[in-house]
């Protein structure tokens, strides 16, 4: 058994500490909003929040997380800069097949709390290793825009 504070609450996973944080959460936890995208951390699908910093879970092991903070794709309503990432992200109209979503706002969401007037070039830079098959950049970086002017 694995302890993890999971969106602030501490859960016991019954895994081998070698699974990978992806895999917990979906499979022994049920929280399915973090996808599985490539399984060798370049797509982004899969990104959560350790400690405040996106991380690619498909490739983190449960037993390097024990006593960190994992925030997840469910807790994003309920935080201030996650909410606004996501209304800005409905507004203007970014999801299309929406697979990649959860991982885009997670790193978005980053962005913002530790630039709250990104430029073109600080988003490009953030969101590089989130990929989209929809090709929703442009709609992506509007929609940072729109919720960093929403925090201020």
């Amino acid at each position: 058994m694995v302890t993890l504070n999971i969106n602030g609450r501490d859960v016991q996973v019954d895994a081998d500490p070698s699974t990978p944080v992806l895999w917990a959460l979906r499979d022994n936890l049920g929280m399915t909003g973090t996808k599985f995208g490539c399984g060798a951390a370049l797509c982004g699908a899969c990104t959560v929040h350790l400690d405040g910093q996106p991380i690619r879970s498909c490739v983190t092991p449960i037993a390097s997380v024990a006593g960190k903070k994992i925030t997840t794709i469910e807790a994003m309503e309920s935080d201030r800069v996650g909410k606004a990432v996501q209304d800005a992200w409905v507004k203007h109209d970014v999801p299309q097949c929406g697979y990649c979503q959860s991982g885009q706002v997670m790193t978005a969401t980053a962005l913002l709390r530790s630039n709250r007037s990104p430029t073109d070039a600080d988003i490009d830079a953030a969101m590089s290793g989130n990929i989209c098959r929809c090709g929703t950049y442009q709609r992506m970086r509007t929609a940072i825009k729109d919720a960093a002017k929403s925090l201020v």
